[in-house]
């Protein structure tokens, strides 16, 4: 037994041996390694997807959610992983999750989160805005939570530049941009797009607007005198990767809108 201990403390002690063994090792350790990391990337695990478009506001429920097997190295910006973690939940007011996708943590929230996101989530600074529509002004109902919409203005002009009255004209154009909606109600303050199997005709959409512009709104809407109808068109905006800011788009539809009304001291500061 001693011969044995003392042949293998002489084997161990031979430099060539140790250096061997340490490749050997070495080798061992790196493609136990690189297998382990290749298994993991190219074994499919099983996730959750949609069966269906689910429009913002709406229940996720079990009849519409499917599993998959995709490779893990594809599952990329907070994906679900558990039926568990979406069934009863919602998409987001701000979202729609399409018929063939994965679901993405940041598009599926409980139930007590998303009145909030529906009315509270806005810049500061800002203020609500209801402009009543119907199908027809959005375009079949085709204006979503998430969209960004410009507001068109349509009045009768009956002066001149002098404020003498002429014959009618009619003025149409935009008047700010860039606006987001926020949520689609009808006419009971039920979100339009809350259950896809109830048909619900659109009669508000809500949106936020610096205090300014929300003003200008105003006094456009009481301008019945000259027949004023405010217009929302969509646009691809929310595709940006940076989308721009509410603005005004034309200082003859404000200034219009301002020389047949009276003017606060809000106003005047603005303008000073």
């Amino acid at each position: 037994m001693n011969n044995i201990v003392i042949r293998i403390k002489k084997f161990l002690s031979n430099k060539n041996t140790v250096t061997v063994i340490g490749v050997i090792a070495a080798v061992i350790v790196l493609f136990v390694g690189y297998n382990w990391r290749v298994n993991s990337a190219i074994n499919p695990i099983t996730v959750p997807y949609a069966i269906q478009t689910i429009t913002p506001g709406t229940e996720i429920t079990q009849d519409m959610i499917g599993t998959m097997e995709v490779p893990p190295s594809m599952l990329k910006g907070g994906v679900i992983r558990e039926v568990s973690q979406v069934v009863n939940k919602y998409a987001s007011s701000d979202s729609i999750i399409p018929e063939g996708s994965v679901f993405y943590s940041r598009l599926v929230v409980p139930k007590d989160q998303l009145e909030a996101a529906i009315i509270y989530d806005y810049p500061k600074g800002y203020v609500l805005y209801n402009l009543p529509v119907d199908t027809e002004n959005t375009y079949g109902n085709s204006i979503f939570p998430g969209n960004y919409i410009d507001i068109y203005l349509k009045a009768i002009n009956r002066a001149d530049a002098n404020g003498n009255v002429t014959q009618d004209k009619i003025m149409v154009g935009r008047m700010i941009e860039n606006v987001k909606v926020i949520a689609v109600k009808d006419s009971s303050g039920n979100d339009v797009f809350s259950n896809l199997d109830e048909k619900k005709d659109p009669a508000l959409i809500i949106f936020a607007v610096p205090e300014d512009i929300n003003i200008l709104l105003r006094k456009a809407s009481y301008l019945r005198t000259y027949e004023t109808t405010i217009i929302p068109v969509p646009t691809n905006e929310s595709l940006q990767d940076k989308p721009g800011e509410v603005k005004i788009s034309s200082n003859d539809l404000k200034n219009f809108i301002n020389n047949v009304t009276a003017m606060t001291d809000a106003d005047l500061a603005g303008t000073s």
